[in-house]
């Protein structure tokens, strides 16, 4: 099977050699770093085939037992789709502290203008830019800025609201609509 000068390659190994020597089921070969070294038959394949069909059934065979043998790549785990209407939502913070670098100075009235008008303007431009749906945190509290944000979203038409998603924001945001018109 295997004669002096043929090159070979071991199975469970990444080495490839030259035989040496043939003694029975051992084979002696030398790797091209130089080593010799003594395997069983079983365990080399030749890589230096003629084109004759019986070596190329070997080959054939060959390759798909080095394919056996590789290690399986681990799978790659893809992410889940949101749906559409999920993805990319814009979320606006109105917590003043998020608005400011210092809130020293300001009276509660002058947060509450800031914040609502924050809150306007993020709105306004939803509805230029036609996005669908946007998120205002406003935190639980008291419930004032809340309020007015309702009275706010309430002077428009072409929208609607509700609390935001329980499990993500809790009871401290709202959900706006953007009824798109077709023109």
């Amino acid at each position: 099977m295997f004669s002096k000068g043929d090159e070979v390659s071991v199975l469970d190994e990444a080495v490839n050699g030259v035989v040496l020597s043939v003694n029975g089921e051992q084979v002696t070969i030398e790797s091209t770093d130089g080593f010799v070294m003594t395997f069983f038959v079983n365990e080399l394949i030749k890589i230096n085939e003629s084109s004759n069909l019986m070596n190329s059934i070997k080959s054939f065979n060959s390759g798909e037992i080095k394919k056996e043998k590789e290690i399986p790549k681990p799978r790659s785990f893809v992410k889940e789709r949101k749906e559409k209407r999920e993805v990319g939502v814009p979320e606006f913070d109105l917590h003043i502290e998020k608005l400011v670098p210092n809130k020293r100075g300001m009276s509660n009235f002058d947060i509450l203008t800031l914040q609502s008008e924050t809150a306007k303007r993020h709105l306004d431009f939803a509805i230029r830019n036609r996005i669908p749906k946007i998120v205002f945190i406003h935190g639980v509290g008291e419930g004032v800025l809340k309020a007015e944000l309702d009275f706010l979203l309430g002077r428009y038409d072409n929208i609607s609201f509700q609390d935001a998603n329980y499990q993500k924001y809790g009871l401290g945001a709202t959900e706006v609509y953007i009824k798109q018109n077709s023109k």
